[in-house]
């Protein structure tokens, strides 16, 4: 007999376990040679596991088990020949079961109901319901019971709210559940990398205002030609890619990070972008993003986003980034303080575009406006240097055709 022992691979370098999403077979079932078979997830990406040879699968680890890159995870018998009308006979035995499994239970039905009024008077708890109430510090008095003769069930005990300062319990009404799920290991590491930025950086948060007119403008003017030139959309992320990367250039600290004692400076600007998955936010990396096009920012962008969205993007996708754009306009979001992505110092963040009046050469006017903020790490980037970063990515938004463009809007879309 021929077994297989499938181990987990490594999903990157620096990662060493991961978590059994789910499972995608089971026990038993018969798999084709990269079929997948399970959802991992790492502390970066969620990745799905491939079988390594056709066979019967015997699982050697449950969902939601943490394993080490190199453990056994499931065997493959690839001698075993695939079943032919498998599925029919997995379904007759359940078929055939299903009365007698209910056999026993309707002639052990009537057995517990000639005590049970007298184990229970009205309005008192089961022993599983008397216990969670102690734990509660709730009297029995205060829960109308729903069982038989009034009695009070574990879930009548489980529902019973602790009653607020000079309240009572019964004035709760309608469902009160809750659900318990363990965190993903991604979820878990996104949590842990969330604090230790606040713990260990000193962030600080600038703000300022953007007028989008001008980009509506080319936006509007140019769409169809650059779509059909393209075969992408001109999108807002493209110029204010091209606009960070430019400041970023004029202030090389902002493009930096911290090792210890040291300071990393980077010549080039691998920008991470900010996208909401199933499984979480992921900021996959466009590198050397100051070299690219509109429209290969945009394409690249397109590409990355499927992947996430399709649980298909590789942990080197989104390794290294030494700035992190995000965008919380896309949800609604007016005005937010975006946490830095480490290593990384700093961090900027659209918003929701809003039609606001703004004061333009004495006359007020209705203008297309965002509020933008950067957060940065002070011990790294001074004042100086954030503020004079934020005014120079809004100089290439206020005015793209000069500054992001060459002057020459067709030229510079790529028209």
């Amino acid at each position: 007999m021929s077994i297989l022992e499938m181990k987990v691979p490594s999903p990157g370098e620096s990662i060493t376990e991961v978590e059994i999403a789910t499972w995608l077979v089971k026990d038993g079932d018969y798999v084709q040679k990269d079929q997948p078979i399970a959802e991992v997830d790492s502390d970066k990406a969620t990745l799905e596991l491939p079988a390594e040879e056709s066979g019967i699968i015997t699982l050697k680890a449950e969902e939601g088990d943490v394993v080490q890159v190199g453990q056994v995870v499931c065997l493959i018998d690839m001698d075993a020949a695939k079943p032919e009308g498998a599925a029919p006979a997995a379904e007759a035995p359940k078929q055939e079961e299903a009365p007698k499994a209910a056999e026993p239970a309707k002639a052990e039905a009537p057995k517990p109901a000639p005590t049970a009024p007298q184990s229970y008077a009205t309005g008192t708890p089961s022993p599983a319901a008397k216990k969670i109430l102690d734990e509660k510090g709730i009297d029995a008095a205060q829960v109308s019971g729903s069982g038989r003769d009034g009695r009070i069930s574990k879930s009548d005990a489980e529902l019973a709210a602790v009653p607020a300062m000079g309240g009572s319990s019964l004035t709760a009404t309608g469902a009160r559940s809750t659900t318990t799920t363990k965190l993903s290991v991604l979820r878990r590491k996104i949590a842990q990398r969330l604090v230790s930025v606040k713990n260990e950086t000193a962030m600080l948060t600038t703000f300022n205002e953007v007028d989008m007119s001008e980009i509506f403008r080319l936006r509007k003017q140019y769409k169809e030609e650059f779509a059909q030139k393209h075969g992408v959309g001109l999108g807002f992320m493209s110029f204010f890619t091209k606009a960070v990367t430019r400041a970023l250039q004029m202030y090389p600290d902002v493009n930096a990070s911290i090792d210890g004692d040291f300071k990393i400076n980077y010549d080039f600007c691998d920008i991470s972008i900010a996208v909401s998955g199933p499984k979480g936010l992921m900021v996959p990396v466009l590198r050397n993003a100051e070299n690219m096009s509109f429209s290969s920012v945009e394409a690249n962008i397109k590409d990355l986003a499927i992947k996430v969205r399709d649980g298909k993007i590789t942990v080197d996708e989104m390794t290294g980034g030494t700035f992190t754009i995000t965008n919380g306009g896309t949800f609604g979001s007016m005005l937010s303080t975006p946490i830095i992505n480490p290593p990384q110092s700093a961090i900027l963040g659209m918003h929701n575009i809003i039609q606001r009046p703004v004061a333009v050469d004495g006359q007020v006017v209705i203008r297309p406006m965002m509020y933008v903020a950067m957060s940065y790490d002070h011990r790294i980037i001074d004042g100086k240097e954030s503020v004079g970063f934020l005014v120079a990515v809004k100089e290439g938004i206020d005015n793209p055709v000069e500054i992001l463009l060459g002057g020459d809007e067709r030229k510079g879309l790529g028209l």
